[in-house]
């Protein structure tokens, strides 16, 4: 009798825990280090797979949203602010934000996105084991950014030289996105011009202007958040310049570049819903395994290489996922 009437007493207390998370209003902390225009269609598409999912943002959850504005320096102070806030759990996009949040707190569960080898920034234990209060989607930046100076090789092959923009100071990760591409330009015949650039409209200009000087025949961006943020700028600079150009994502396509080939961002950002809602629901960021992006495209510009003058060999054109006329 008495194992029965402690059996109904845990029934009811489950019973409870589940009303009482029906009632509540989780509030979502979201820390990038962009723009907020520069990141509107990526979140729309997060809360519109929360809303899938159950999670409605002024119902169920609130989303507290904090944006570096490409200030770097920013990044630790919004960290401390969201911790500070209590949120339920918080949303990252790229490794240096991943990190702030996860020096400011061991307990609130983080979600990054975006996130280059989480395992050698010390963001995770290992991919299936997260270990502690990280985990999300993790990009393949190292691989992906040799696999873009492979294609601006075969679409210009007398290329011999790449302007490379990097910017240290935003995202000091940087180094390990380069580690393979610096081995595999020498492979390619091609020389690598490393340009620091800020994400400013003077840095970039100022970047641009640089790469000329160093007689470049292409450019490249590495693949980090504040140079998505500004891919419009970035874009037309390259086009005034008259220089081709590979990015890492569609987006920067979508504004008129010439190339890109990289991960899906949006399909990132629907995976990390379904994480947050793992994580609201009582899952441990600990035993949730980090999922490594799998959906890539290749997406050729024709419009944009006529603006520049540019002939793409039909071999290139054949590898495309899709190809603007």
């Amino acid at each position: 009798m008495a194992s029965i009437l402690f059996a109904g007493a845990l029934l009811a207390v489950a019973v409870t825990v589940e009303a009482q998370q029906k009632d509540k209003v989780f509030r979502i902390g979201y820390l990038d280090p962009g723009t907020v225009s520069g990141n509107a269609a990526l979140l729309e598409k997060f809360r519109q797979e929360l809303s899938k999912l159950g999670w409605i943002e002024g119902k169920n959850i609130t989303i507290e949203y904090r944006f570096a504005e490409l200030k770097p320096e920013r990044v630790a102070e919004l960290a401390a602010e969201l911790v500070r806030l209590k949120v339920d759990l918080i949303v990252t996009s790229g490794v240096p934000p991943a990190l702030e949040v996860k020096n400011a707190t061991t307990t609130i569960p983080i979600v990054m996105t975006s996130s280059a080898d989480p395992v050698a920034s010390g963001l995770v234990g290992s991919l299936g084991r997260p270990g502690g209060n990280v985990t999300g989607i993790s990009t393949l930046a190292d691989e992906l950014n040799t696999k873009r100076l492979e294609i601006l090789k075969d679409a210009i092959p007398k290329l011999d030289r790449v302007g490379l923009l990097r910017s240290s100071s935003y995202n000091p990760g940087v180094e390990l996105q380069l580690k393979e591409l610096r081995v595999a330009a020498p492979a390619l015949k091609v020389k690598l011009e490393e340009i620091e650039a800020q994400p400013d409209p003077q840095g970039l200009e100022s970047a641009f202007e640089t790469a000329k000087q160093k007689q470049v025949g292409a450019i490249m961006p590495t693949s980090i958040r504040v140079f998505f943020a500004e891919r419009k700028r970035i874009v037309e600079l390259a086009t005034k310049h008259r220089l081709p150009a590979i990015y890492s994502r569609k987006e920067y396509v979508d504004e008129g570049g010439l190339m890109s080939y990289g991960d899906n961002y949006d399909d990132q950002y629907r995976k990390a819903a379904y994480y947050v809602d793992k994580i609201l629901k009582g899952a441990k960021p600990a035993d949730l395994p980090v999922q490594q992006a799998t959906k890539f495209e290749f997406v050729i510009n024709l419009k944009a290489a006529k603006q520049i003058g540019l002939t793409i060999p039909p071999n290139v054109l054949a590898r495309a996922d899709k190809v603007i006329r």
